[in-house]
């Protein structure tokens, strides 16, 4: 897996001939932004399950800026944000709801229904609708993110970990000629 991730990642080289990343060619230069290592790598799932629950198109923005101010790997945290897309994003908007109205006391069973959208005004009506929603969701969102996050990053360490122990054990066992 390591090696089919390695073969996809650029070089520090492959980085600094990008015209429009000139200005933060410095930034991008420490080895744990491109490097595949357990800490880096579990670090970037957990900025990227953070981040990719920021409302609107600042998701990987935001991730990429974490990562790069955090050290851990950059195209593992801006990947990992796509894990909210058309199809994941209400599921977990709702739970997240549900988690701020369990924290908060707070629940409205009439706002989970969807607004009408239409396509001359669906971001005012959309954000009129998360408005309405209000306490819970302000809690929710940032609670899930958290969670999110501190899961992703145990159970990388903790795969990782399995797999290199399968490695060892499968080191030390003797050939069969």
């Amino acid at each position: 897996m390591r090696k089919l991730l390695q073969k996809w990642m650029p070089d520090h080289e492959t980085i600094r001939k990008y015209r429009w990343l000139q200005p933060f060619a410095h930034l991008l230069q420490h080895h744990n932004l491109w490097h595949l290592h357990r800490r880096s790598v579990a670090g970037g799932v957990a900025i990227g399950l953070f981040c990719g629950l920021i409302p609107g198109p600042l998701q990987m923005l935001s991730a990429a800026l974490m990562a790069v101010l955090l050290r851990v790997n950059l195209p593992v945290a801006l990947f990992t944000t796509l894990y909210t897309n058309p199809f994941t994003i209400l599921p977990l908007y709702v739970l997240a709801y549900e988690l701020g109205s369990r924290v908060s006391g707070v629940h409205h069973t009439a706002v989970l229904t969807l607004p009408e959208l239409h396509w001359n005004n669906w971001w005012s009506e959309l954000w009129q609708w998360l408005a309405h929603l209000g306490k819970p969701i302000l809690l929710g969102l940032p609670l899930l993110a958290v969670i999110l996050a501190v899961a992703g990053y145990i159970v990388v360490r903790v795969l990782w970990r399995v797999a290199v122990i399968l490695r060892w054990r499968a080191r030390k066992r003797p050939k069969i000629s």
